[in-house]
């Protein structure tokens, strides 16, 4: 990996912990992704292993679901898809930090993907046959999801 990216990405961990200091609660966005095939979008973050579910964080006074789609624009290339219809709310504990994060589902999405400093790469997945390395959480809210698994308030 060239010197300039290896900064970049050390420079958004570092950028991430710190907001985490400031800000011990953060509020977040995910999307079950889903294209006319049935699949589900998993994509590959450059700052922590494995594959998850598209999404990130709302702005100060933007609502959770044009935060999705704007997530899903610039992390994705989301160019067209119907409108997000909640899912379901979720909190995960990580340290001293609280991510509080609402679920989307986003049907019939299409998207022009460019690898980016923060996502590497993604994947169209069936959903009952995720890729090593899905992480706990991606795999329990498609369980929940897809198969209709009883719900678990924590991510």
């Amino acid at each position: 990996m060239p010197l300039l990216q290896r900064l970049h990405h050390a420079t958004l961990g570092l950028y991430l912990t710190l907001k985490a200091w400031v800000s011990p609660v953060a509020f977040g966005v995910s999307a079950i992704l889903d294209d006319a095939e049935g699949r589900i979008l998993l994509v590959r973050h450059s700052y922590q292993p494995g594959w998850h579910l598209p999404g990130g964080g709302v702005d100060a006074g933007e609502p959770p679901a044009d935060a999705v789609l704007r997530e899903l624009r610039e992390e994705v290339g989301l160019t067209e898809s119907a409108a997000p219809r909640f899912v379901g709310l979720f909190t995960r504990r990580l340290g001293w930090v609280t991510n509080v994060i609402v679920v989307y589902h986003v049907p019939n999405a299409h998207i022009a993907f460019r690898p980016s400093a923060e996502i590497r790469e993604i994947q169209w997945a069936d959903p009952h046959r995720l890729p090593d390395g899905t992480t706990r959480g991606t795999r329990r809210r498609l369980a929940e999801f897809i198969d209709n698994t009883p719900p678990s308030p924590y991510w």
